[in-house]
């Protein structure tokens, strides 16, 4: 038999009906779904309930008559060790929930009353949570149609779809990211490379927001924006070489699967209603990714890293759509994941609530002397990096400008990079207002500025 948990609730018999409805409300105010069983006391041994002929309807009866916003759960008889029980099974996403007139939230195994601030919060949050599902601005022609394939191709090779990619309208309705064949702003913010969404990003000379050393800020959709900033921390933090193989190894100083995922679940789970973007700071002593989206008050960091946390996903859709790719995953593992993988490499990792958002913190290890690469092999390796970024740029824009019509997919294949380094390459062009795109991938065209 199950513990009693956030949501799983126990009684010993329906003599505690009033304290279930209660329960009941607390539960779908914090997960929108809970049990309760009767005939199972506090430690979780099963007594039985006495179940005459109305006692089912009476129960149901109770629950109907005193929750607000109305829910009709689902309540039946179940044998359970042998004996007689009764067992609530409710759902409902029309949260606050009132039962006799006052709101609770589950905390644990207790229900705790909320406060009228609280509950402001509470209505405010299910606001929140709407705007992914709201009608875009964008059309369909403004879809990166190359990222939609891009997509495609990850979600099929991670079995997490099983249609294959056809065009972009039934593609983003087989998501569930149209409404009335209009984009919602969930497609715009996943697949639209002009979008509102950006990431700013600092490297700053010690462990305050004084003095920067460098600042940039990324534009684009989802994937691309995970890319950049992941590119930013990779060419900004410690190297070592491992040469205890044949071969010559680079090992970060910060587990690039860390912050990768960290990344995702920033844009993952961010407030979009909320116009401050998110951020990647390089300090001396740490890297801080920074989600403007708030922590749950009622929940606490920790019980995710010990994985008993409950998922309460901000932004369902996007979730949804990423966790196909294998861009992030569900189940509110992410900080779990996180803290182990830094902790395998003797990284100091910390999930910190701000006022505006949260913040996941990276402490950089200090290494010993001679421990990271030699200063040499870094510049080396940097201006070997820049040079070759540049080299491609060149050849970019130079096949642009002989043929204004080619797409994305055109130019990986005639450079021979990935569509990811050439959607790089052509943002930094866009930037610097060397190129301008007019309509989409294919069917549009390219104005060269410069």
């Amino acid at each position: 038999m199950h513990k009693e948990s956030e949501t799983i609730e126990f009684k010993k018999s329906t003599a505690e009906l009033k304290e279930a409805v209660v329960a009941i409300a607390a539960m779908l105010n914090k997960h929108g779904q809970g049990e309760v069983y009767f005939g199972i006391s506090d430690d979780g041994k099963v007594v039985g309930q006495d179940i005459g002929r109305m006692t089912i309807k009476e129960v149901t009866q109770a629950v109907v008559d005193n929750i607000e916003p109305k829910i009709y759960p689902k309540v039946e008889p179940r044998k359970i060790e042998g004996k007689d029980c009764i067992v609530i099974e409710a759902h409902g996403i029309n949260s606050p929930y009132f039962a006799y007139g006052r709101a609770y939230i589950r905390v644990g195994e207790s229900n705790k009353a909320l406060s009228p601030q609280k509950i402001e919060t509470l209505i405010l949050s299910k606001k929140k949570l709407l705007w992914e599902s709201e009608i875009s601005e964008k059309k369909l022609k403004d879809v990166n149609t190359s990222a939609v394939k891009e997509y495609m191709r990850k979600a099929n090779a991670a079995k997490r779809i099983n249609f294959k990619y056809t065009n972009v309208k039934q593609t983003l309705k087989k998501l569930g990211l149209l409404h009335g064949g209009k984009l919602t702003k969930a497609a715009e913010v996943l697949f639209c490379d002009d979008n509102p969404m950006e990431i700013q990003a600092a490297v700053f000379a010690g462990a305050d927001k004084i003095t920067f050393l460098d600042i940039r800020k990324f534009k684009g959709n989802i994937f691309s924006l995970r890319e950049q900033a992941e590119n930013y921390i990779k060419e900004h933090i410690k190297w070592r070489a491992d040469m205890s193989e044949s071969r010559r190894k680079e090992i970060p100083e910060i587990p690039v699967r860390s912050f990768s995922e960290a990344i995702g679940n920033s844009l993952c789970h961010r407030d979009y209603a909320n116009p401050k973007g998110n951020e990647v700071a390089v300090f001396k002593d740490r890297v801080d990714i920074y989600n403007p989206g708030t922590f749950p008050d009622e929940l606490d960091p920790q019980d995710f890293v010990e994985g008993d946390g409950y998922s309460i996903v901000r932004n369902p859709l996007i979730a949804e759509t990423m966790y196909k790719s294998e861009d992030i995953e569900k189940w509110a593992s992410g900080l779990k994941r996180i803290y182990e993988e830094c902790q395998s490499h003797h990284v100091k990792v910390e999930f910190k609530r701000v006022k505006t958002g949260f913040v996941v913190s990276f402490h950089r290890p200090k290494w010993e002397e001679g421990e990271g690469l030699e200063e040499s092999d870094q510049k080396t390796r940097k201006e070997t990096r820049k040079e070759t970024r540049k080299k491609n740029g060149e050849i970019i824009f130079d096949l642009i400008k002989q043929n204004p019509q080619i797409t994305l997919e055109d130019l990986a294949r005639e450079i021979g990079l990935t569509f990811k380094g050439v959607e790089w390459n052509v943002n930094r062009l866009k930037a610097k207002g060397l190129i301008k795109r007019v309509g989409p991938d294919k069917g549009g065209h390219w104005e060269v500025q410069g």
